[in-house]
């Protein structure tokens, strides 16, 4: 299956968790964002949130400097 993250094309081989997706891609700790076919998810609702087929994500993290 086909997703998109921060505009780049991935397989994945079935739906998943966001959090399992997450660790996956090596995000840990608190200091990002992750949008879902363009609405924020909540850190709470991150283990509920299923990840499926054609599904576009945002992952955002803030950048020290100006």
């Amino acid at each position: 299956m086909q997703i998109s993250i921060n505009g780049e094309a991935h397989s994945l081989e079935s739906p998943i968790k966001l959090t399992a997706l997450l660790q996956q891609l090596g995000y840990r700790g608190e200091t990002f964002a992750v949008a879902v076919n363009g609405s924020f998810v909540s850190r709470s609702e991150y283990g509920n949130t299923q990840i499926n087929s054609g599904d576009s994500l945002d992952i955002v993290a803030p950048v020290v400097g100006g």
